[in-house]
């Protein structure tokens, strides 16, 4: 009788486990909304081009004077500044390992609440640093600290949005989901000039010089907010939730991401040449228009949100682009257009309003067509358990090689006997190394993204 009772019991744990692991099952995983995913996605990388932008004009236009102060050279201290640009750049490869190791441990979520986090709290604090006239040398040193922080934090942020937006989005329409967080890089450029402009508009170059340049970055914190409080409500991504469910997530993202080497090199030199023409128009055109060609800084500012436009409207084209014919169609084709654009350079940045506004619209069209595919044809070279690391990997390692030194460099070949045909061609050689990157990366359409 003891035994009869025995098995019955053991007999209705088994029925036990067995409905729960059916209802562990069958229970639906949680979906964010289609506006709340625009939202979680989009709202971190418009703070984080806020910020970037935000520190390009100063950098332009106002850090030469202010941390180097004691560099007689005009032109020297503006490489200076520029250089102080590419610490970011710089500081990013590690914020995306950190970040890429927990992204890919334990989930797209905390890890992006800790990223904005992260770079807001830099952002802030250049706007409350002493000038090289208060503390001398040490003005630079904090500079550059802060702005290895908002590297960092950066780094963690446009792969962690990417697969928000992607990992939830249907197979036929993954490249238009993965707009979304780059839609954030016009509404960061929309908001950081907007806001100089009406800045420099009503202080003037003077008071802007003094104290004004603050604004802007101090200013942030509004936006950080917000970013954190879309972001404390935005739920996991089901692909992420399914893998962990799944025991497929990685203990150690950075050692399983080396046999994908080649995806990260690939990766690397394919995105290069956004980067480069991103700095080319957004920051050291404005240094060249306003210092070599003579604009008032308000006229330009003007001209590059006139052109931003573009900018966004292309993005979304391209992504319904490469969902329709493959991400590799439409990059590659917007990518020989960036190297036959590249030639036109010397002859399109002279002292004209009109030149100045078709190289700034045609180079933020090709812009947007090859800023807008990346969101998801990066995360696509990449396994689920990777995909964090990975995408993230390959996107700041593209900062450093196209667009850290852009600015510096530019300026460099404008002063050397190349002038700016030198631009030019620093442009096209960057597109055309892109090009060979693109030819060996295969398509990633109709690739199963659970995986």
């Amino acid at each position: 009788m003891c035994c009869v009772k025995v098995y019955a019991q053991r007999e209705e744990r088994k029925k036990d486990y067995a409905a729960s692991a059916t209802a562990a099952v069958t229970e639906p995983v949680k979906k964010d909304s289609v506006p709340e995913i625009i939202a979680a996605s989009m709202v971190g990388t418009a703070i984080e081009f806020y910020d970037n932008y935000c520190y390009s004009i100063a950098a332009a236009s106002y850090f030469g004077a202010i941390f180097f102060a004691n560099v007689t050279n005009p032109a020297l201290a503006q490489i200076m500044a520029f250089t102080t640009f590419a610490v970011s750049f710089l500081a990013r490869p590690f914020g995306s390992m950190l970040f890429g190791h927990f992204g890919d441990k334990m989930g797209r979520k905390k890890t992006l609440v800790i990223a904005l986090l992260t770079m807001g709290i830099a952002t802030f604090l250049v706007g409350c640093l002493p000038g090289y006239e208060q503390v001398g040398g040490v003005s630079v040193v904090i500079l550059c600290v802060c702005r290895a922080c908002q590297g960092v934090g950066l780094a963690g942020e446009w792969s962690g949005a990417a697969l928000v937006a992607t990992e939830n989005a249907p197979a036929s329409k993954r490249a238009l989901y993965g707009s979304f967080p780059n839609l954030g890089a016009p509404i960061g450029f929309f908001c950081a000039y907007g806001l100089n402009l009406l800045l420099t508009t009503h202080l003037g170059q003077e008071q802007m010089g003094a104290w004004g340049w603050r604004i802007p970055f101090l200013a942030s914190v509004v936006l950080v907010i917000i970013g954190l409080y879309v972001r404390a409500r935005m739920s996991e991504t089901p692909v992420f939730q399914k893998a962990s469910e799944e025991k497929r997530t990685s203990k150690h993202p950075l050692r399983d991401l080396l046999p994908y080497w080649k995806e990260v090199v690939l990766g690397t030199v394919a995105m290069g040449i956004t980067y480069t023409l991103f700095y080319v128009l957004g920051t050291w055109s404005l240094s060249y228009g306003v210092k070599g060609l003579g604009f008032q800084q308000s006229e330009y500012l003007l001209l590059q949100m006139v052109s931003v436009v573009f900018f966004a409207i292309f993005i979304v084209v391209s992504c319904v682009y490469a969902d329709k014919v493959g991400r590799k169609k439409v990059l590659l084709a917007v990518t020989a257009a960036t190297l036959v654009f590249s030639f036109f350079t010397p002859f399109l940045l002279v002292h004209s309003a009109a030149h100045i506004l078709v190289f700034l619209c045609i180079g933020f069209v090709l812009m947007g067509g090859l800023f807008g595919p990346c969101g998801a044809y990066l995360p696509e070279l990449f396994p689920v358990h990777v995909r964090y690391s990975g995408a993230g990997l390959s996107y700041n390692l593209a900062a450093i090689f196209g667009g850290a030194f852009a600015p510096a460099i530019a300026q460099a070949l404008v002063n050397s006997k190349f002038g700016v045909a030198g631009v030019g061609w620093y442009m096209a050689i960057m597109a055309a190394l892109a090009l060979l990157a693109l030819f060996l990366i295969k398509e990633s359409k109709d690739k199963d993204y659970e995986l």
